[in-house]
Order: structure tokens, then C-alpha cells, then sequence
């Protein structure tokens, strides 16, 4: 199989080439681009796996790049490097379809590890006659369709991106559960750390959102937990 391609899109050279070395050192292929239009070129010309994303860039921002990209119907997962770390700019990239993200300045042996661990989330399901390939969980009049990726509430078909469906799936293996935000940033996000970071609480609200908010309840200073309605 050919090593996973990454692009690495930033404007800051010594950044830029530092990234790449660091990847190809650890087996991936690498492309990158300084501006967001050679981005969204490099994204239709080399069909990348995953893409490092800065959010400051002299043209379109990295926000941008991934708006036009997810309104385009492509999911290429996506990691932000941003040198805010703020709240609203993190919640503004995972809106937007982000996968994760990285504040500069960051450890290149981290960024690896994440491109990595978002590269594993994003896999495909291989085909087997595992029985987790036929599993359709219900809770309530909640289905979700494990091997054919569909979810559907009293009937209805309810349109999740990868990382809602995977949340959801977790919830769905764990129904009554209390799970913690370490549990499913581990488990779900495939992080080993929490850092402050609101991804957790910003997926369940989009799943509420979705879905209604009478499935996914707060256990508060706790964590979440999928439960029918009363």
C-alpha cells in the first residue's frame, strides 16, 4: 500500500519544511502549498489523505480553505495549526468540519502522533464477517447502521459527518453509561489528553442538534450519557 500523502499548507517556510521532514521521516508522502488557493489546487490534483492546515494565510485563511472544501463534499480530514489558542477559534475550525488541531508553537513529534491518530479515525471500515460489520444499534427509535454508515430516528435518515457518527456509535455501544470527556476523547477522538480542548461538548451539541436533545444527557462535572426519553 503507498504511504499515506499529506499536505502541509502553511506560508512560514521554515515551518512548512520542518513539518514535511518530520513526516517523510515517519513514512508519509508530502505535498504542500503556501497560499489557500494552492491548497485547494494540491487538494484536487493530489487527492491527499490528510491535511495540515495553518490558519493564517496571506490569501484565504485556513478557515476559508475548509469551508469551500466541506461545501464541495470533500472530507479530507483536517488539522488545524493555529497560533490562537483560543475557544472561538477552535470551535470555529471543528464547525467547520475539522478534525483536530495544533498550537503553534508545537512539538513535531505531537503533530506525528496526531496525524497519525486522525489518519486512523478516518480509515474506512474494512470488509470482513466480523459481527461488528453487521451491528445495527437501536436505542429507543434511534438506528444506527454500523456497516452501511446510516443513522435514522423514528424512521427518518439523519445525516452525520464521520467524527458525529463515530461519537454517536460510542454512545449507542454504551447506552445508560455515564461516559467522561477523558473517556471519549480517548476513545472517540483518540487523544490521550483533555488540554482544555471544548471538542467534546461542541460534537454533543451538534448531535443535539441533530438528533433532538432528549437522547444525549449532561451529568454534570461528570460527563454525558445516552439514555431513551423519558
Amino acid at each position: 500500500m503507498d504511504d499515506p500523502r499529506v499536505l502541509v499548507v502553511d506560508d512560514e517556510p521554515n515551518i512548512r519544511d520542518l513539518v514535511e521532514v518530520a513526516l517523510r521521516f515517519h513514512g508519509f508522502t508530502v505535498v504542500t502549498a503556501a497560499t489557500g488557493d494552492e491548497a485547494l489546487r494540491r487538494v484536487r490534483e493530489d487527492r491527499p489523505a490528510l491535511i495540515v492546515l495553518d490558519v493564517m494565510l496571506p490569501d484565504l485563511d485556513g478557515f476559508e480553505v475548509c469551508r469551500r472544501l466541506r461545501g464541495n463534499g470533500d472530507e479530507t480530514p483536517v488539522i488545524f495549526l493555529t497560533a490562537r489558542d483560543t475557544s472561538s477559534d477552535t470551535v470555529t475550525g471543528l464547525a467547520l468540519g475539522g478534525d483536530d488541531y495544533v498550537t503553534k508553537p508545537f512539538a513535531v513529534d505531537a503533530l506525528v502522533a496526531r496525524v497519525r491518530a486522525v489518519l486512523r479515525r478516518a480509515r474506512p471500515q474494512r470488509a470482513s464477517s466480523s459481527d461488528d460489520d453487521d451491528e445495527v444499534l437501536r436505542v429507543a427509535d434511534l438506528e444506527v447502521d454500523v456497516a452501511h454508515w446510516t443513522v435514522r430516528r423514528a424512521g427518518a435518515e439523519i445525516e452525520l459527518s464521520p467524527t458525529e457518527f463515530r461519537l454517536l456509535t460510542y454512545f449507542m455501544r454504551n447506552p445508560g453509561r455515564v461516559l467522561s470527556r477523558a473517556q471519549l476523547l480517548e476513545n472517540v477522538w483518540g487523544w490521550d489528553h483533555s488540554a482544555g480542548s471544548p471538542v467534546v461538548e461542541t460534537y454533543v451539541s451538534y448531535l443535539r442538534r441533530k438528533l433532538g436533545s432528549d437522547l444525549i444527557h449532561t451529568q454534570r462535572g461528570v460527563g454525558y450519557a445516552l439514555r431513551p426519553p423519558r
